[in-house]
């Protein structure tokens, strides 16, 4: 049975996928361990490992190659978090031809265009391509996949770039006719109320699939009561710190055991403390309409002033012998 079949018979049996995010093989087979569904192989998270902001930075051949580890590694259903396709539509069908290559089992891509700039960032630019161009790419993911079960997952970011309910419905329902089988909505809201409203006002067939970062307050009773999502995605609760891996097993585990992150937001850290807002990398020195492409200053992105200090790798060391095992 292929990947894209397995998600496909769980989403039937259950009514709901959970992913966990992951940025490497390990923490695919820690979130495996824990129990959970599928993998979320999350560019944001990725992005982090490799120390660089989710703003188109991390090349498609790197996460690539990391979601194909990930999928030998973890046994399970990977969906993999492929942005805004890499480019136009083009792009689009290489992409495809090689995630479904890699045992990818679900793709999601996004309406922003290209660069993107990660969703919750203060300030960052949300430029959204046209409807017409991304049923083109939805289109192009149908004609590159070689097995129908590949999941394709329409994520609109319609509600992030402050373009009201509306306009997230028509979004959806377009990408719906061109041909998704789920649809993602986003929201940078601190509480469920946006989702939920668009939830209860979508009238499509196909399920919804909400990525709860911002609201931790959506538990699985609560998804499960509003009956169309069809995919939970618990994204960057995995992401990288530099005092080991084994904090993405406690933090996978707790999810699992405490439903699903309700009361134990404080046990995951904010992702300004995952990834300061800092930019491209070395921001202060790149020419004004580089930095301007992405809507990033030095007073409002924290830049110099809050990059953190270099650490040196004895000094690390010296610190994990002190503290000795957490585990």
């Amino acid at each position: 049975m292929g990947a894209a079949t397995k998600f496909r018979e769980v989403l039937a049996k259950s009514g709901l996928v959970e992913a966990m995010a992951a940025h490497s093989p390990l923490s695919a087979m820690l979130a495996a361990e824990a129990g959970f569904d599928a993998i979320w192989a999350s560019g944001f998270e990725l992005s982090a490992m490799y120390g660089v902001p989710d703003v188109s930075v991390v090349s498609m051949t790197q996460h690539l190659d990391m979601t194909r580890a990930m999928v030998d590694r973890s046994g399970l259903p990977v969906v993999a978090d492929i942005d805004t396709g890499f480019g136009n539509a083009i792009n689009v069908l290489y992409a495809i031809e090689q995630y479904e290559r890699a045992g990818a089992a679900a793709i999601v891509m996004e309406d922003k265009s290209f660069p993107k700039v990660t969703s919750l960032i203060a300030g960052g630019r949300q430029d959204m391509v046209r409807i017409e161009e991304f049923q083109g790419k939805i289109e192009a993911v149908r004609a590159a996949r070689r097995d129908p079960d590949l999941v394709i997952v329409a994520r609109t970011e319609a509600l992030i770039a402050g373009l009201g309910q509306d306009e997230a419905l028509k979004r959806a329902r377009a990408y719906e006719a061109a041909g998704a089988d789920m649809i993602l909505v986003h929201s940078r809201q601190k509480t469920p109320d946006e989702i939920e409203a668009f939830v209860k006002a979508w009238d499509g067939k196909a399920p919804i699939a909400l990525v709860p970062t911002a609201y931790p307050q959506m538990t699985v009773a609560r998804v499960r009561a509003l009956k169309k999502i069809g995919l939970l995605i618990w994204g960057n609760h995995g992401h990288p710190r530099r005092r080991g891996q084994h904090r993405h097993g406690r933090g996978c585990l707790r999810l699992a055991g405490h439903e699903q992150g309700q009361g134990r937001r404080e046990a995951i850290p904010a992702l300004a403390h995952v990834l300061p807002e800092r930019g491209p990398p070395q921001v202060g020195g790149y020419p004004d309409r580089v930095r301007s492409c992405h809507h990033i200053d030095d007073e409002d992105a924290g830049l110099e002033a809050r990059a953190p200090a270099r650490l040196d790798a004895g000094v690390l060391m010296a610190e994990n012998e002190r503290r000795g095992p957490e585990i």
